[in-house]
């Protein structure tokens, strides 16, 4: 791929696992949070599962979209664009129904010296959305950040670990949590929490960030020595195909990956490609944030792409300067400050 254009349709290309079960999944879809990273190819996605299982259901999204030309793009893909502020309840109440909410909105960059909004958005707003959606299926998504570092040598943490966010980013994500968890019990709504560590595509992510500190001879700190990741793609999928096992009392998934990944591993790797040799600097400790994802993998199978194609795509990509959305991870933050 050479191109965003290439890029974002191979991005959206549903797997016939995915027509089946959007098939199944009664009713139109609308995701809150549209705009930030993994929405609009998750929305592209969505809509062209929908056309090519033939059916008659809307794809909705809703985001304050501050990027005039992604919603002129996005309706042209034949998603309906709703502009608003979330945080407006008097706007959120006044949003369409549907039977199945995917939740993408919350904050997290910034979030130091603002610790307020982060707040509002993470755990204030679920509660309104909550009530709005009181008889939908929701989808939730949610992150790895809520669990504690675990053994590097060991599988990661399962959905049944104990949560033990560290920073207020993370802390106002486990508010997230309870907050629909509770409304999930109060009002009986189906939902599934999505615990996804850490999505990419070749314009952000882990894999970019460590390819462009071997490209460009920056030192690479090793002190969150290892980590999972999942093409974008893959993650967008599971995310719709989650519609189908929302639960009362909220179901909690992990996703992301199979492979616990050495950041200098990586890094080497990079090396070699670019004939460029990484400069590292700290070392490796023996925890890290984990995901074990064995659970998603039994119910929609391993990621379709794998660790080798999403590092061969990156160096394409870097080498020829692709575009970046300027975005990192900050994966390497160990003390929870964003």
């Amino acid at each position: 791929m050479k191109t965003v254009e290439e890029l974002e349709a191979f991005l959206s290309i549903p797997s016939e696992a995915l027509i089946k079960d959007i098939a199944n999944i009664k009713g139109d879809i609308l995701i809150l949070g549209m705009g930030g990273k993994m929405g609009p190819s998750l929305a592209k996605l969505a809509k062209r599962a929908v056309d090519r299982a033939g059916l008659d259901k809307k794809v909705m999204g809703a985001s304050r979209f501050s990027n005039k030309e992604l919603v002129k793009e996005l309706t042209r893909s034949g998603i309906e664009c709703i502009r608003v502020d979330l945080l407006d309840d008097s706007a959120l109440m006044k949003l369409p129904d549907a039977e199945n909410i995917i939740y993408m909105a919350g904050n997290k960059f910034g979030t130091f010296g603002n610790e307020h909004f982060t707040w509002a958005m993470n755990a204030y707003l679920p509660g309104r959305v909550s009530e709005r959606y009181k008889k939908s299926r929701i989808v939730v998504f949610s992150t790895g950040n809520i669990y504690p570092f675990t053994a590097v040598d060991g599988t990661g943490a399962r959905e049944d670990c104990r949560p033990s966010p560290i920073g207020e980013y993370a802390q106002s994500c486990l508010g997230r949590e309870r907050v629909f968890e509770h409304f999930s019990i109060k009002n009986n709504t189906k939902m599934l929490l999505y615990r996804l560590n850490y999505a990419l595509d070749l314009r952000y992510g882990v894999l970019l960030e460590v390819a462009k500190a071997v490209w460009e001879q920056r030192p690479l700190d090793l002190s969150m020595g290892y980590a999972n990741v999942i093409w974008q793609g893959d993650a967008n999928e599971y995310a719709i195909r989650c519609l189908n096992h929302c639960e009362s009392p909220a179901k909690k998934l992990n996703v992301t990956g199979p492979e616990i990944i050495s950041v200098q591993w990586l890094a080497e790797v990079f090396g070699k490609r670019f004939k460029r040799t990484p400069i590292f600097e700290n070392k490796a400790q023996d925890t890290a944030l984990l995901n074990d994802a064995s659970e998603s993998h039994t119910l929609f199978g391993k990621p379709s792409v794998s660790l080798a194609q999403m590092i061969d795509m990156t160096v394409e990509w870097v080498k020829i300067g692709g575009e970046e959305l300027s975005k990192p991870t900050h994966f390497q933050e160990r003390k929870g400050t964003y």
